[in-house]
């Protein structure tokens, strides 16, 4: 990794160029290739899946997507003149544009048209259909119906429309929530560093990772069957993860530069530990992501492809184009005042200080209160999930202001709730004769009669074949009492399949999306334990092998568990009971959609990961160091929970930025994996863990010996030594002035700067000299009077303490080959005392 960063970093106009290109081109040829997204949800070998392959062989020509034009009227009843005055020439107008295939009315001959028509005469829709499916129909050419129709309205006269193609025109514009998000991130990432070009790196890095994952995953749907939302889903969790890569590479760098080092060398040491921890996170991302493949279900497939090779390239973006940025910038990553300072004082100490330090010398005081605050609050979110149901979604979960919601009502309100979600039947007739045979029509007749003696059926009805179709199959159309969202239409599911169909002699097979979201749920909660195992498994093995240890990879499962049932119990609260959710805009309460908790779960187990990687890794760092557990969580915690809580702040905007998308099911994810976020880094990564691992010890990284000697190693970041072991010093025999050189065999000195009633020194500074006077580490003390030196190698030193209230400390100290732990306790300074006023 260091060879590669210094390339990066020392041929940046190639780097840039090669990235812009590359997004470039991809731009180009995706953009003239245009999408070919697959949006089948059915999962083959269901029931629902075997009717909706029947249906397309009797109905091959209704590929076209429908829109429905609902109108109602106040008072009276749309068969009045007045009313059709004005919709059967709007309807007419509509039939001619182009691109529009049919429109079926209520006001043609035959049974068909006065079935489009309500009981009470109040309401009435025409269904029309395009030549082409939703995501081909120009939204021109939406608007166009839309505008037609609504101009058919007038006082006491409503007119509603409702569709997917609805849908499209009326979402906002696209790419408005990867807009928002990226503003809110540019926020938190300017109150972090304070500086406009550190703020500018991440976000440039994410949108090249980012933009140049849409357009493969573009031109891949051409190839593979890429669902829309996977573009969605890519983006999102692109823009999340490429802002945070790209943000603890940059504060590893900047904390490098404020301690001395070279811009090239702090953006090599940077990528060399930090950015080897991002390869290894985005690695944990990928195979948590990979872990949907386990459910067979071909509709994620597309998914796992796309968000993977979104997460990949954003990676690729942070280990190559940063480097290259950060050549570009120089000193220029840190603010004006930082340079001064820089400049005028000289290096900074690295030790952590502020509130991220007296938070972690909290924790560690109190490491039982913490985590029991931390488990009840985990605990009470989570209880709304045990109430999850699965099912769909759909324009009755819209906002209310919506014209989609709207036209969903009426039609509800007209012809009862079933009828936005009818179910088909598809029955096999070939054993019985040919299509319109008297046995064929007579069994067919009796199936109707059953179907529609049920108590949670309001209408059965065959559909009549097209002209000249042979194939031996009948549609039956059912229209439930119920709403799609209501469970007892899933109980008539299973009542047709279970008590209804077996008695009619014939195979009928269930369809409709109802049916094929239920079996969407079903298929979902039978294969979600082999699912959790797999990815909670495969984290295990990559935590195991990266930290050395049993107890630290059970604790991050145990994590990423609680995470998950609080963020889904948030979920359930908002979405499926309806707390808060017409006050937010999210529309009506309804089911969680079917297949978003296996989407969730990968990428929240892959982004707990990446923060418990980020966490651990500094504990590990130190512990290795010092094999003191509970300074290497405490320090482990205070240097990086401010990064942490930075990079899930960015998250948190991005993600619930995404409620602005218009989509039903990226609105659901990204406010859960929002509020997954939040609870992970603010309550679990900074409370729950660094308390258990304060209350666990020294278990905390215990390994077995036979498992230690068989496991291969994985280091997530490249060993590096404290700054101090690198600066030791030499004369320069050139000035005759002593200069910094680096040193091996390096070990520490580490302890506590207490005063004289025990109470922790905060502002004391060590200094380490070497027996000839030479300053080989100088440090300040954390917030609960801790410290660390850096010792080049086993002998005789000489150590200093000052601090403004205490009278100076100087003894003599021997250091053998082991790290030494030497706390101290300091006099109070006369001058600082109530006599002797400073």
């Amino acid at each position: 990794m260091e060879a590669w960063a210094r390339w990066c970093y020392r041929r940046k106009l190639l780097v840039l160029a090669l990235w812009v290109s590359a997004l470039a081109g991809l731009g180009v040829a995706g953009t003239a290739a245009g999408g070919d997204y697959a949006n089948a949800f059915g999962i083959p070998g269901t029931d629902s899946s075997r009717a909706y392959d029947r249906m397309a062989e009797v109905f091959p020509e209704s590929a076209g997507d429908t829109v429905n034009v609902v109108w109602r009227v106040d008072s009276g009843a749309v068969g009045m003149s007045s009313v059709r005055d004005r919709l059967e020439p709007a309807l007419d107008r509509i039939g001619s544009l182009p691109g529009v295939g049919d429109v079926a009315g209520p006001y043609g001959p035959g049974p068909g048209g006065a079935a489009r028509i309500s009981e009470d005469g109040r309401t009435a829709y025409a269904q029309v259909t395009f030549a082409q499916q939703a995501d081909a129909v120009p939204k021109e050419l939406v608007q166009d119906v839309v505008d037609t129709a609504r101009g058919a309205e007038r006082a006491g006269l409503r007119v509603e429309l409702g569709g997917q193609a609805i849908t499209r025109i009326s979402a906002p514009p696209t790419g408005i929530a990867e807009v928002v998000g990226i503003l809110a991130a540019g926020v938190v990432l300017f109150l972090a560093f304070g500086s406009l070009f550190s703020m500018l790196l991440p976000i440039t890095v994410a949108i090249f990772g980012v933009g140049t994952g849409l357009m493969s995953t573009l031109l891949l749907s051409h190839a593979v069957d890429v669902p829309e939302v996977a573009s969605l889903l890519g983006s999102l969790i692109g823009l999340g993860v490429g802002i945070d890569y790209a943000l603890f590479i940059v504060t590893r760098h900047r904390r490098a530069l404020l301690g001395g080092r070279s811009p090239e060398e702090s953006a090599v040491q940077a990528l060399n530990t930090a950015g080897r921890a991002v390869l290894f996170a985005g690695g944990t991302v990928c195979v948590a992501l990979a872990g949907m493949l386990v459910t067979r279900m071909s509709f994620l497939e597309g998914v796992v492809v796309a968000t993977s090779l979104t997460v990949v390239l954003s990676v690729l973006a942070a280990i190559t184009l940063l480097p290259a940025l950060l050549s570009l910038l120089g000193e220029r990553v840190l603010s004006p005042r930082q340079r001064r300072r820089l400049a005028d004082e000289g290096p900074a100490p690295a030790e952590a200080k502020g509130a991220a330090a007296r938070w972690s010398a909290a924790v560690q005081e109190r490491p039982r209160a913490v985590a029991a605050v931390a488990v009840v609050l985990m605990a009470a979110l989570a209880i709304p999930v045990l109430s999850l149901r699965l099912g769909a979604t759909d324009q009755g979960n819209h906002p209310e202001d919506r014209t989609t919601r709207q036209a969903y009502d009426l039609l509800a309100d007209g012809f009862g709730p079933g009828f936005n979600g009818p179910l088909q039947l598809a029955a096999e007739t070939g054993a019985l004769g040919a299509p319109g045979d008297p046995d064929v029509k007579a069994a067919v007749d009796a199936l109707v009669e059953r179907v529609a003696a049920d108590d949670g059926v309001a209408m059965a009805a065959a559909m009549p074949l097209p002209a000249g179709s042979e194939v031996p199959v009948t549609v039956v159309q059912v229209v439930p009492t119920t709403s799609p969202q209501d469970v007892r239409t899933d109980q008539l599911i299973d009542r047709l399949r279970d008590d209804v169909i077996p008695g009619s002699g014939m195979e009928v097979h269930v369809g409709g999306v109802t049916a094929v979201f239920k079996d969407f749920s079903s298929v979902t909660a039978d294969r979600m334990p082999l699912f959790i195992a797999t990815i909670i498994g495969l984290g295990f093995l990559l935590l195991l092998l990266a930290f050395r240890s049993v107890v630290v990879p059970l604790t991050a499962a145990v994590m990423n568990l609680v995470a998950a049932a609080a963020s889904f119990g948030v979920l359930v609260a908002i979405f499926q009971w309806g707390w808060g959710a017409e006050l937010l805009g999210f529309g009506r309460e309804g089911p969680i959609t079917a297949f978003l908790p296996v989407i969730m779960l990968s990428m929240l187990f892959g982004l707990s990961m990446d923060y418990q990687v980020f966490l651990v890794s500094r504990m590990h760092e130190e512990w290795v160091h010092t094999k003191d557990n509970a300074r290497a969580v405490r320090v482990g915690l205070a240097e990086t929970s401010r990064v942490i809580n930075s990079a899930a702040l960015i998250m948190i905007c991005v993600f619930g930025a995404f409620v602005l998308s218009g989509d039903t099911e990226g609105a659901v994810a990204g406010v859960g994996l929002a509020a997954a976020v939040a609870l992970d880094a603010f309550v679990l990564r900074t409370a729950l863990v660094p308390a258990a691992m304060h209350l666990l010890g020294k278990a905390n990284w215990w390994l077995p010996g036979r498992l230690e000697e068989r496991l291969p190693h994985l280091a997530v970041e490249a060993p590096e030594a404290p700054e101090a072991a690198r600066r030791t010093t030499a004369e320069d025999p050139g000035t005759g002035t002593e200069k910094a050189v680096v040193s091996g065999g390096t070990t520490v000195v580490h302890g506590f700067v207490l005063d004289d009633e025990g109470m922790p020194v905060a502002d004391a500074v060590l200094t380490l000299l070497s027996p000839a006077g030479r300053q080989l580490d100088r440090v300040a003390t954390l917030a609960d009077g801790g410290y660390i030196l850096s010792v080049p190698a086993g002998g005789s030193y000489l150590l200093a303490v000052t601090s403004d209230l205490h009278e100076p400390w100087t003894r003599h100290i021997l250091v053998g080959a082991e790290p030494l732990i030497h706390d101290l306790t300091l006099s109070p300074s006369p001058a600082a005392s109530p006599s002797h006023p400073a």
